[in-house]
């Protein structure tokens, strides 16, 4: 399990009505960088089905989590022609570490933080 900050969740259905989240989440490093100061890593994760839907739900920008799952790395073709390749996180499980937020502040801060797509 690792743990971050989230950055950025977008939500969606596949056309069979599978719930799928993506969320990039920062992850400090344990060392110093020259400037005394520390780096992240910004970390693609895919949820799937219940995961997904609950993370949308309880999961906002600036949220701190752990995750549990696989390194996944796959390629397609851009408009270009050009291979890219793609490593993400598959997440198998989802835990919710910082404080929970009352209900009032999670709908006010919801719109501008989470990406809902179709």
């Amino acid at each position: 399990m690792f743990f971050g900050t989230a950055v950025i969740i977008t939500h969606s259905y596949t056309p069979e009505g599978k719930a799928v989240s993506n969320i990039t989440l920062a992850v400090n490093r344990n060392f110093r960088n020259h400037g005394g100061g520390y780096d992240a890593d910004f970390v693609q994760c895919t949820l799937w089905k219940k995961t997904a839907e609950n993370t949308v739900q309880y999961c906002r920008k600036g949220s701190i989590i752990g995750i549990t799952g696989r390194i996944q790395t796959r390629s397609y073709d851009n408009h270009e022609g050009k291979k890219v390749y793609v490593t993400e996180v598959v997440a198998e499980g989802v835990r919710f570490v910082g404080p929970k937020q009352s209900s009032l502040t999670q709908e006010a801060a919801s719109e501008p933080e989470m990406i809902k797509t179709q």
